[in-house]
Parts: C-alpha cells; structure tokens; sequence
C-alpha cells in the first residue's frame, strides 16, 4: 500500500474525514406496520491507501466505522465497518460493508465527481452474481434482504445519504429506508 499522501482517491477523496449528524430517519419494518425512528450517528472515514489486484487493477481505499443511536434513547440501533473503494481509471465505486447482524454487502456502480463533490451511486441484489449480498441462514429464513441501494453525496462540509433494503420479513416485502444529512467535524 502506497502512503496516504501519494493516494488518488479520485471520488472518495471527500469522505475522508470524521461526519457526524443528528437528523437522521429510518423507516423500518414491524409485524403490524411500519417504524418511523429519528437518529444520530457518527462515521469516520480514513484514507488507507492504494492496493493491487493481478499487478492490473489499482483500488483506492477508504475504510470507514459507522454509529447509530436512536435519538430518544441514546440506544445503539446499527454499527457498520466497510470499505469504499474507487477502480483507479475507471467510472465505478464499490462498498463493502459488514453489520453484526450475519450481513455483508457487496455493491457497486458509477458516480459523479467534481473538485468541489461527488455523487456516490451503488447497489446490490441477492440474485446478482457480481454484486451481492450475504446473510446467515436465520437472516435468509427471517429478514432476507433482497436487494441494496444506496446514494452518498458529499462535499466539503456536508454528507447526504439515503438508502433502501428491500427486506422479505414477516411474511412480506418491505422497503426499509435510511436518511441521514451530516456535517464535517471539525
């Protein structure tokens, strides 16, 4: 791996950086209806370097560590560890992601990026053979995740993410979806 200071991540370079927010909505499924939560959290984002893959592919990587907490209680309600990664040469960003609930996600897709931001755009289904998601048998058999979208805009100053699982739980499908807008710690 190259030091942070020879690295070119290209659309990633601005998530680098702590983020943290206090408006968050999360729309989640229940037996008889639907949850509507408010949250807050905190993402630290850090630049790792570049790697190789087969001495042709070059990957820019930024790993990052994600807390959620209900706003009214103060209760964790999500962590997540992954990466974001940039295909140097290429118009494609990819997400690894990993929640302690037996779920990893594989996604990708294009994006948009100019000096002053960037717009993030990846996704992933069950079904797909190269972007995929994984879950341990009890999540198959009880809150299967079916498909996986995501958009992060981000500039200097401010983060903006939505995103939507399509979930098969309780006995139907349902979307459920995060929104969140944070700001850059100083």
């Amino acid at each position: 791996m190259n030091t942070i200071d020879e690295t070119n991540y290209g659309p990633l370079t601005h998530l680098i950086g702590h983020w943290e927010g206090n408006k968050g909505e999360d729309i989640a499924p229940e037996p008889d209806g639907t949850e509507i939560n408010s949250y807050y959290e905190n993402i630290v984002f850090k630049g790792i370097g570049e790697t190789e893959n087969a001495e042709s592919q070059v990957l820019s990587v930024v790993f990052y560590s994600q807390e959620v907490r209900r706003n009214t209680t103060g209760k964790l309600i999500h962590h997540e560890t992954g990466y974001w990664l940039w295909e140097q040469g290429s118009d494609t960003v990819m997400h690894s992601l990993t929640i302690p609930r037996g779920m990893c996600v594989l996604a990708s897709g294009p994006f948009e990026s100019t000096e002053k931001k960037s717009v993030l755009n990846v996704s992933a289904t069950i079904e797909e053979q190269d972007w995929q998601i994984i879950q341990s048998p009890f999540m198959t058999k009880n809150a299967k995740m079916k498909s996986y979208v995501q958009q992060v805009r981000v500039t200097e100053s401010s983060l903006i993410y939505s995103q939507t699982m399509l979930l098969d739980i309780y006995g139907k499908e349902f979307d459920h979806i995060d929104n969140s807008k944070l700001t850059r710690k100083a």
